[in-house]
């Protein structure tokens, strides 16, 4: 009996063996000869990017030595001479800084926040909003309004007058890719002050945007819109389980009062560069095909996720097609931004000197949303090239690059964008992102080394594919 089963469980095992061989000998045979020798080199891209990476360790250096980069500090200048130097050693054919003024805001000491409930004083986590005013040096006490969305805080009126305003809008947890989720909620965080200071609020506080519920506040960027200064009120972010926590306390109590004070203020515009560096094209040097990521970040924590994680994979592009011995056609430059996350002053200048100097860029790629598991890429390109990279999804799919889909190319590469220019973002999966973005809790232990690598080779391997097809199918002429 015991003879019987084995003989059975290894026919089988033989039986599948054979079926696993002709699934992978049908899906080979799919391919055309070229394919095949895309499908080998892209192969030895991640094989580079596994066993010979060198991202992880460029992030290391970048968060554990320099740390946060917020426009205009310390730790943005010093990553301006990092970025120069490591391009440098990577072997760029030349490296440079691109000047660029950037706005200086800065938090001061660290806020409180608190209020009292049956008693009891409660302390909130709290942190100031990028670009908001300080609050009088005795801070503020008054009776809060709660509000889900902007479209409801536009409808209080005069009921806003002397109050704070509580914006509690939270994700929309049934959305799979929660940068869907934050889009539908963010505006209440840059638009807020802008939406109710007008009405007389005294001042606002804002939900954490994440879709976790911890203690750690994420701040991020407000603006006042086209308000007068006088209108300007204190904004800032209360994590989301102080946010859980006060919503229930305020049914209980409406007329609690929330205290909370900070001293942050907004400096004169400050000098910093962008950093590019390149790869000469063999046959196209003037057709130019950027890759980057933004160097600034929040000053919370050491900006390991947003972004350095981009910065790393841009330039690990360049080091993969350099150790595979790729030499492109177009020029391949890679371009880390200064102030994406509060002005976008970067990408603004990058882009009109490209237009001043009459450049002509054919494609840009950017990674600006972690450095977790890679799921694919979102193109924003006219119809041809747009389906032009969708057809590349049998050669990428193998490393889980599944979702090749019509969307957004990035904010630092937007100002890039035409009807000729193929804009490409890095998409890995998003479920984690939140719980750091713009918080304290985003730094390099954070970061896992291989989803970081299979990144890097991920965003090499299309921009392998662009270089190679892109300008061929381009209605332009060389």
């Amino acid at each position: 009996m015991k003879r019987t089963s084995l003989l059975l469980i290894t026919g089988l095992f033989l039986i599948s063996c054979q079926v696993e061989k002709k699934k992978t000998s049908t899906t080979l045979t799919g391919l055309s000869n070229e394919e095949k020798v895309d499908s080998t080199q892209i192969k030895q891209i991640f094989n580079a990017a596994l066993t010979e990476g060198k991202s992880y360790e460029w992030l290391r250096d970048l968060t554990q030595n320099i740390g946060s980069r917020l426009s205009g500090s310390e730790g943005a200048t010093k990553s301006v001479i990092w970025g120069e130097q490591l391009m440098k050693e990577v072997g760029l054919d030349s490296v440079w800084l691109q000047p660029v003024m950037v706005p200086h805001w800065v938090r001061g000491e660290k806020e409180v926040a608190n209020y009292e409930f049956n008693g009891e004083k409660i302390n909130v986590p709290i942190c100031a909003l990028g670009g908001s005013i300080a609050t009088p040096k005795e801070g503020i006490t008054a009776e809060l309004i709660e509000v889900k969305s902007l479209e409801e805080a536009k409808k209080l009126g005069d009921k806003a007058k002397g109050m704070i305003v509580f914006f509690n809008g939270a994700f929309d947890n049934t959305l799979i890719n929660t940068f869907k989720a934050y889009g539908g909620c963010v505006g209440q965080r840059y638009g807020g002050a802008a939406t109710v200071g007008k009405f007389g609020a005294k001042a606002v506080i804002v939900r954490s945007m994440t879709n976790g519920i911890d203690d750690y506040p994420h701040t991020g960027s407000m603006g006042y819109g086209e308000i007068p200064e006088s209108e300007y009120i204190p904004t800032a972010a209360i994590s989301s389980r102080a946010a859980e926590n006060l919503s229930k306390h305020l049914k209980k109590n409406p007329n609690l009062k929330f205290y909370f004070k900070q001293s942050c203020e907004t400096l004169p515009d400050a000098p910093s560069h962008n950093v590019v560096g390149e790869i000469k094209g063999s046959e196209f040097p003037d057709k130019i095909m950027v890759i980057g990521g933004h160097l600034d970040s929040w000053d919370l924590g050491d900006g390991a996720h947003d972004d350095g994680t981009g910065i790393v994979q841009s330039l690990e592009v360049a080091y993969l097609l350099k150790k595979n011995n790729i030499k492109p056609k177009n020029t391949i430059r890679i371009v880390f931004f200064m102030n994406e996350e509060n002005g976008l002053r970067g990408a603004t200048e990058y882009a009109r000197l490209a237009k001043e100097n009459d450049e002509l860029h054919i494609g840009a790629l950017e990674s600006d949303a972690g450095g977790h598991t890679p799921r694919g890429f979102s193109i924003d390109a006219n119809d041809k090239n747009r389906a032009l990279l969708q057809s590349w999804k049998k050669l990428l799919a193998p490393y889980g690059l599944h979702d090749i889909t019509a969307g957004g190319g990035g904010a630092d590469i937007g100002p890039l964008k035409d009807d000729h220019v193929t804009l490409v973002g890095y998409r890995p999966d998003s479920q984690r992102y939140f719980d750091y973005h713009h918080a304290a809790t985003d730094t390099f232990d954070k970061v896992n080394k291989r989803e970081l690598e299979l990144g890097s080779a991920s965003m090499a391997s299309i921009v392998y594919l662009m270089d190679k097809y892109l300008y061929n199918n381009e209605t332009l002429k060389p």
